[in-house]
Order: C-alpha cells, then structure tokens, then sequence
C-alpha cells in the first residue's frame, strides 16, 4: 500500500498553552485568563488557545489515516521546544515532510517512523509537534493497510510477546477545578486520579505545605465517602511541578519528611507525587528525585514518586530509567517527538523495572489521544492517561472507549 496524497488542516487542541515560569512567578487568575506580561518566548498572552495540525495521509485505496501534530500546555518550559503554531506547523509539513512521504510504501510503521524523526532542517530535528503527528498517522496508515489494530501493528513490528492484550488503568485529570471533578471520577471508578494541578504557591513565614496536606486528607474522605462500595480502592496520583521543592528549598531530607506525611494522610490509600523537585536543569533534577526514591525505598515507603519535569525526550527516560529517578516516569508523549520513541521509552521503562506511564498533555486532541492509547496497551504501561482536556468526562470517555473497542476488535 503506498501514500498518495498528505494533506493538512489547522485545528485547536483540548485546552490552552499556558506559560509555567509566568504561572511559577505568580501570575493571577482572571477567570480563565492570566493577568500579567509572559515571561517564555513566542508567547503573546500567559494563557493562549492550544493549537495543533491535523495531518490526513491519503492512501491509493482512498483509506484516510489520521495523526495530530500537537505539544503540551507547559511548551518552551523544562527543555522542551517552543511554543507550537498551527500555521508555521502546516508550512514545515508541506515544505519538507510531504515531499518525503508521496509515493512511499506503507505496509509497515516502524523505518519510515524512524526515518521521519530523525529528519533535520538546517541541522536541527523538525518540531516535536509535527514528528508526533505524523509518526501518529504513518501508524494508522500501517494498520490500515494491514486491517488490523494500531496496537497490533506496534506488537508486530517490536516483537512484542505477552499473554494477550488487556486494560490499562486510566489516570485522570481535573485541572484546577479540584472537587468537582473528583467526584466525577469516583463516580466514573477511574482507577487513578486526580492530578490536581499543583502548580503554584505562596510562599510566606512558617508554611510548610499544609494547604496540600488538607487536600489529600479531603481527597480521602471523599472517596471513602462517595464510593459505592469497598472495592474501589483508587490509586492518588497528585502532579505537584517541583512546589515541594521550592517550600523546602530543595531539602531533599526534608522534602522526604513531607512525603512520608502524606502517606499516613492518604492511607489506606496509595499516593504517587509527581514531579516533587524541578531543578532547573536535568542533571539535578535526576540526582534529587534519585535520592529522595532512594530514602523512600530504604524505609519501606509505600508512597512513589514520578518523575516529568526535564524528564523529556528517549535520552531523558533512559537516564532517568538507569539511575532510578522516580518509581514511574512519565512518557509524555509529545515531548517525545515521534510515537515509535514513545513505544521505545515505555518498553525501556520496563526492562528496567520502573513504572511505564503513557501520559502527555490536557493539550493534546481526541486523534492524538486515541493513537498513544493503542500504544500504551500494545507496551502494557502502567497506566494512561485521560486526556485531552480538563473538563474531565471528556478525557475518560475518549480514552476509555477507544481501549475498550480496540481490545474488542483484537478479540474478534
């Protein structure tokens, strides 16, 4: 089966770019918007609508496969690329990217994938945006040719061996609207929740993050509350970007402390803090949370921490991966580039026996969604996330239904 025809259309993502070291600095909230002048280049406002490309590969059987090019919220911020436009997006596509791929074979993923995001202009690696969109639909055109699933086309081609395909816990997030859309996913039985979107504080005399501590001890009750029964037992995943560390300037003994606090606060539950310490740069940003792990694991800790923040490309997860930085890292799919290193990553994170979590960004589309999904069954991550978006419904219906009809159509 050969690509006829690439074609390309602006489209909007499930959320918004918002600038971190404008929103770490203090930037206020005026209803949805950020007041205040950004701080990261090519930002024009805090907050900006979320862009993306929608990227259609025409094959001669006139079968339509579909990726989205798309970044994350927090673009330009930890090492990653700039902010993403959908009209600078379209133009590298048509430029250098649909020239490579008329006329190409695609019965299968892998080399052309491979081939795409290795591609350098000027001597620099094409956005990671638009390596993610069009690695995601070389995948959908891959299993198009063949009829089968995208995530049996990813087994296929990685020599994939395992008992069967099966579900993925789901991992949702509620953004800023922190109670309401919890209840929603006890509601919804997610299996791990909530995020929460802690991404600022106000540092002042004597606070030693209390107002967290109150929130996981809700988040418990909630659920004891709310559930149905005593089998919904929830894991508590709570993205912090680095807070912890700049209350306990960090202090990684102290910061140690504080966790061991929110485990006794959150039992009978398990806890996962994401993101404990940011650095500023990726070595330190390893060594701490290396360290903190370490301490956690000595003391027979159940609480995990995750890793993200500088945690970004293949490289990233790998070293991230050898020096136990974190008992799960998250695969942000995006920042990742094409999706083959997605299936790298979450596979490396296995062999080394860490936490393989298929993630990405609010940011992100229902198409982008759908491919790292089928990925994240084909490599058995640990968990996925729901996404896009913050509304909450909308990510767990999107990733819920397509897992759910993939495994059915494999089963078939």
């Amino acid at each position: 089966m050969k690509i006829k025809d690439v074609i390309c259309s602006a489209s909007l993502t499930g959320f918004y770019f918002d600038d971190q070291l404008a929103i770490k600095a203090g930037a206020k909230q005026d209803g949805l918007r950020y007041t205040g002048k950004p701080v990261t280049p090519k930002f024009s406002y805090i907050r900006q609508k979320g862009e993306a490309v929608s990227i259609m590969i025409i094959l001669e059987d006139g079968q339509v496969a579909l990726g989205d090019a798309a970044a994350v919220q927090y673009s330009g911020a930890g090492g990653r690329d700039p902010l993403f436009s959908s009209e600078e997006g379209i133009a590298s596509i048509e430029k250098y990217v649909k020239p490579l791929l008329v006329g190409r074979e695609i019965s299968t993923f892998k080399e052309l994938a491979i081939e795409i995001d290795s591609l350098k202009i000027d001597g620099k690696l094409i956005h990671t945006a638009i390596r993610y969109g069009i690695s995601q639909a070389l995948l959908d055109a891959a299993a198009k040719a063949n009829k089968m699933t995208m995530a049996e086309v990813v087994r296929k081609e990685y020599n994939i061996v395992n008992d069967g395909y099966h579900r993925i816990p789901l991992f949702a997030q509620c953004g800023d609207d922190r109670y309401s859309n919890v209840d929603k996913m006890i509601i919804k039985r997610v299996e791990v929740m909530p995020h929460a979107l802690i991404n600022n504080i106000e540092l002042k005399l004597g606070y030693r993050g209390e107002l967290l501590k109150e929130y996981v001890a809700w988040l418990r009750e909630r659920v004891l509350y709310l559930s149905f029964d005593k089998t919904y037992k929830p894991t508590f995943h709570i993205d912090v970007y680095g807070t912890i560390g700049v209350i306990f300037n960090n202090n990684v003994k102290e910061i140690y402390d504080y966790l061991r606090e929110l485990e006794e606060i959150a039992s009978p539950f398990i806890i996962r803090i994401e993101g404990p310490v940011d650095a500023g740069n990726r070595e330190d940003t390893m060594i701490a949370l290396r360290d903190i792990t370490k301490m956690l694991d000595d003391n027979n800790s159940l609480l995990e921490i995750v890793a993200d923040e500088w945690c970004n490309t293949l490289e990233d997860v790998k070293y991230f991966a050898d020096n136990k930085a974190g008992h799960m890292l998250q695969v942000k799919t995006p920042d990742l580039g094409g999706v083959n290193n997605t299936i790298e990553a979450l596979l490396y994170c296995k062999e080394r026996n860490i936490g393989a979590y298929s993630g990405g960004t609010c940011n992100e589309t229902n198409i982008s969604a759908e491919v790292t999904t089928n990925i994240a069954i084909a490599c058995e991550a640990k968990q996925c996330l729901a996404k896009p978006g913050m509304g909450t419904d909308e990510g767990i219906m999107i990733v819920n239904n397509v897992m759910n009809r993939t495994l059915a159509l494999i089963n078939r």
